[in-house]
This record gives structure tokens, sequence and C-alpha cells, in this order.
């Protein structure tokens, strides 16, 4: 079974940082694009940034020069480094990932992580 577990939320002071991880475990093939959505309170869930495979990534404005993903191929893992943090930044984060499995045929499945808290605030 495929999982997505994430790590490294918290309460930072504006101007602070954090580094979130995303690991996956389970049986698959290979994973192609992950990301990071987040999902303030009384908003709709957004994109924050993803990843290709091939190291191409993509930012919502509003962290550009501010986050940066990376992702580590060999672990499975993506991160979210976030520096400069702003009380807006204030948030869920969840992360997600295309994730090929083989039953007999190829599959890519969209997995969710189960969400890590992110408050920025002084």
């Amino acid at each position: 079974q495929v999982r997505l577990v994430e790590s490294g939320g918290g309460l930072v002071q504006p101007g602070g940082s954090l580094r979130l991880s995303c690991a996956a475990s389970g049986t698959f093939f290979s994973i192609n694009t992950m990301g990071w959505y987040r999902q303030a309170p009384g908003k709709e869930r957004e994109l924050v940034a993803t990843i290709t495979s091939g190291g191409s990534t993509n930012y919502v404005d509003s962290v550009k020069g501010r986050f940066t993903i990376s992702r580590d191929n060999a672990k499975n893992t993506v991160y979210l480094q976030m520096n400069s943090l702003k009380p807006e930044d204030t948030a869920v984060y969840y992360c997600n990932a295309d994730i090929v499995e083989y039953f007999g045929s190829l599959y890519p499945t969209n997995y969710w992580g189960q969400g890590t808290q992110v408050t920025v605030s002084s």
C-alpha cells in the first residue's frame, strides 16, 4: 500500500524558516510529479509548488523567491524549504504525488499525504 508521510510542520515567527518533508513508502514502479498544496481556514486548497521527476519546478506567485521545492529520487522524498515566512502562509500543507504502480500493467495514481500544520505567528 502506497503512503505519503509528511513531517516538519510547526509554529514559527514571521520571517522564520521551516522545512517540510514528504516520503513515499510502499511498492511502486516510479514517481512522476510531486508537489505541495496548502489549505488555510475558510479557503480552498491551493497549489504551492511542484517538481517533476526531471527536476523542473513550478511555484505559485505568492511564494516565489521564498520557498524552494526539491526532491531526492533515491529516497522517494520531496522537500519544501520555506524561508521569510509570513502570517498568510499559515495553513495545513499537503504533499501530493503521481505514483505509477504495476498491476500487470502500469497504472498512475494520484496520492495525498495526511497534511501538516504550519503556523506563522508572533
